[in-house]
């Protein structure tokens, strides 16, 4: 009631203003915020940043800071605005300044842990137009990865927050990437001669072979037909495949492929130390030429499949349509005594 009767007090006074008096209070106001504005910096230069489909306006401005505009960096990461965060955030959040996205309460305590130093977060400059903008230091944009990070480290996040974090993840990596390049650039002196845009392109193609992994190459039904000709039942389930499912998709694909490509696969990927494969063989496939290969192969190994009775039929079918580049294509399309094409 108390915020009530002032708000009803201050209508009625505004109300009793003449327009010279509104005019000249009016002025005063602007003038006041043009005095706490005057001294904001503004842009000398500005670009865009492009990470993965991700693009940020980006500027350096006249005091040095590097900055992302705020409202793209937010929309690059996925990062959106919660109505009932901004109503409900805490003294202490906007006492600092914290901006919306990184208001929320399964935040609270990585915010702290990476940013709690910093005065303020988000900061005011002006456009090379001249207007007054909100952008992201540059220089934090990894602590705001790193607490999107810990926190899905600790299971707080929700589904689409997690998803931000898969691209704090990208972005983190991408550059630490690039970081690394440009401090020996800078130690070498090679910096003045590089090519303007080198650092992007070398950006570019890391994200490129970074996002490769998320591409599904083997469809459901290569693994549905597998089942049926070794006369397994197909699990519903579960994802999990027979570990021997390793050593028929070794023969029946990149052992078809082109020449030597199982060997360079092996020798190429990373092993654990009992020997395993840490990461699929089709993860190191080029995106221009490996994967478009793969995909034409596994069409028509999948219809040899859905044409084949059982797996010796299949394995018949596939040398000749797919012979194997290691060696001559035998007369005989039995399988060994030891394999009758049932079971693991």
């Amino acid at each position: 009631m108390k915020n009530k009767s002032k708000v009803d007090a201050a209508i009625s006074r505004a109300q009793k203003l003449s327009p010279e008096e509104r005019t000249l209070i009016a002025k005063k106001a602007a003038a006041s915020r043009w005095d706490k504005e005057k001294d904001v910096p503004q842009a000398a230069y500005t670009g865009e940043l492009k990470i993965g489909d991700m693009v940020f306006p980006c500027s350096v401005l006249s005091n040095g800071d590097r900055v992302l505009t705020q409202s793209d960096f937010m929309t690059g990461m996925g990062m959106y605005y919660s109505g009932w965060v901004a109503k409900n955030r805490s003294e202490d959040d906007i006492a600092a300044d914290v901006p919306h996205f990184l208001s929320f309460k399964s935040l609270k305590p990585f915010v702290d842990r990476h940013l709690g130093d910093l005065q303020s977060i988000a900061v005011k400059y002006r456009t090379e137009r001249g207007n007054l903008a909100h952008g992201v230091k540059a220089d934090i944009i990894p602590k705001i990865c790193d607490v999107w990070l810990d926190a899905e480290n600790e299971g707080t996040l929700g589904v689409r927050q997690k998803q931000i974090a898969a691209k704090a993840k990208l972005v983190m990596r991408a550059l630490a990437h690039v970081g690394i390049i440009a401090l020996v650039d800078e130690a070498t002196g090679y910096q003045k001669d590089r090519a303007s845009d080198a650092l992007s392109k070398i950006l570019e193609a890391f994200i490129a072979k970074e996002l490769q992994p998320w591409v599904k190459t083997f469809p459901d039904e290569y693994y549905e037909q597998l089942f049926r000709l070794r006369d397994l039942t197909f699990p519903t389930d579960s994802v999990k495949r027979p570990q021997y499912f390793g050593h028929l998709t070794n023969d029946i694909v990149y052992k078809r492929l082109a020449p030597s490509v199982l060997d360079e696969l092996k020798k190429t990927t990373p092993k654990t130390p009992k020997g395993r494969a840490k990461e699929h063989f089709h993860r190191r496939l080029t995106p221009d030429l490996g994967h478009p290969k793969l995909r034409e192969h596994m069409a028509s190994v999948i219809t040899a499949m859905k044409l084949s009775r059982d797996y010796n039929d299949f394995r018949v079918k596939l040398d000749m349509l797919h012979p194997r580049y290691d060696e001559t294509m035998a007369m005989d399309f039995m399988l060994s005594d030891d394999d009758h094409g049932k079971g693991l």
